[in-house]
């Protein structure tokens, strides 16, 4: 779909409360990429000086306020963030030395640059202010997001991003509902389709198998399936087979009632397969795929992160490459096709997920709400796993700046 076009916002002098003015030299050169010259030093956040466990989480109301550096750039006042396993992940360190080589390719900037380190990769909230060659959005514009790890997160009051991440809200969602989907959305929509080669138009009786069904991609996932006619079989716990059938999946299979393979190796054969488990279950699972037919197995649970974690870029990217195409080619001769799956940012997908959304055919499942002074217990509950549905952080209310 096309996305609407609207003009570019002029920001009146008057619109903004608590504003400072950016006539210094290093504010200036960015503002220059700005349609206004009004903005804020700084902002509450929580944020992490250094890897580790949920001590690390420090809040402080003295946050470097996002600047456009890109013509392309909206900054966006957060309204509510969503919680992901990756944002615990990358409290601990996880994917640093990837992370780090995409904020900095050259290498000009000192380790450690990255702190303080806002995390958070969902987001909704209201545009403040655009770029110059922003064309499809305008300040006061409802948008959510899903943010690139590489980026200042969503655990603030505002955050700068790319036009091509954003989308439009969701008309029929809160902010707090809306938050839930970006990362997820993302998610599913680069697994299933981008890899997988699913769309509304093939979908329709194919038979997919989603392997941890009832967490934020499981649950998302289930969803697009069904809308697009496809047959869902979900694994999951007992306790999370009547949520995982009102979403839409059609047969469950309970882990904890026996081995799931035999369970599952006693079913007709699947078109797709999406893991988000990991582990054993490569060992097994692709057995499960109808052989010859251009069936697809594809893993959220990469080692590519690990692998430059632990060996560095060159030869953790080296690594993996030889382990993916090991295991593509393995199993090539099988009949079925192997493939990794990544999370990629896209506004044009959350343009087609948000018309799915406001037609009913997708909801948001929110498991539970947490304030803004409330986010270590939201990582804490995030670190205990068992999840159904997201966990999300309402930060501001919509108009609070305006």
């Amino acid at each position: 779909m096309s996305r609407p076009i609207h003009l570019i916002y002029k920001s009146s002098k008057s619109l903004f409360k608590n504003k400072v003015s950016c006539q210094s030299s290093v504010v200036s050169s960015h503002r220059l990429f700005s349609t206004t010259k009004i903005c804020w030093n700084i902002m509450p956040a929580w944020v992490i000086d250094k890897y580790g466990a949920n001590d690390v989480l420090r809040f402080t109301k003295n946050a470097a306020f996002p600047i456009i550096n890109y013509p392309n750039e909206v900054i966006v006042k957060v309204c509510a963030a969503g919680l992901n396993p990756l944002d615990v992940s990358m409290r601990g360190g996880y994917g640093a030395a990837t992370l780090s080589m995409k904020r900095d390719p050259l290498t000009i900037k000192q380790a450690g640059m990255e702190f303080p380190l806002i995390l958070g990769r969902d987001v909704s909230g209201v545009i403040m202010e655009c770029g110059l060659d922003v064309k499809y959005f305008k300040a006061r514009d409802e948008v959510c997001a899903a943010i690139p790890p590489w980026k200042q997160g969503s655990f603030a009051e505002f955050v700068v991003l790319s036009g091509n991440e954003i989308s439009l809200k969701p008309k029929s969602l809160s902010h707090v509902e809306a938050a839930s989907l970006p990362y997820v959305a993302n998610t599913a929509w680069s697994a299933l389709v981008n890899t997988g080669g699913l769309n509304k138009d093939n979908c329709a009786k194919k038979r997919i198998l989603i392997l941890g069904g009832s967490g934020g991609v499981g649950t998302f996932a289930i969803q697009m399936v069904k809308a697009w006619g496809g047959h869902v079989t979900v694994t999951c716990s007992q306790n999370a087979e009547r949520f995982v059938r009102g979403l839409g999946a059609d047969h469950v299979v309970d882990y904890t009632a026996g081995p799931v393979d035999e369970s599952l190796r006693a079913l007709e054969k699947f078109d797709l397969i999406l893991d988000n488990i990991g582990g054993d279950t490569e060992r097994w699972a692709l057995d499960l795929l109808k052989p010859w037919t251009g069936a697809k197995y594809v893993t959220l649970v990469t080692p590519f992160l690990q692998n430059t974690d632990l060996l560095g870029i060159a030869d953790g990217m080296l690594q993996s490459a030889a382990t993916m195409g090991r295991k593509a080619l393995k199993h090539l001769a099988k009949g079925v096709h192997y493939r990794w799956g990544f999370f990629a940012p896209s506004g044009p997908a959350l343009d087609d997920i948000r018309e799915m959304v406001d037609a009913g055919q997708i909801r948001p499942v929110v498991e539970e709400i947490f304030n803004f002074s409330e986010v270590p217990k939201a990582f804490e509950k995030m670190e205990k796993g068992h999840a159904r549905g997201k966990t999300v952080v309402q930060i501001s209310n919509p108009g609070d700046e305006f």
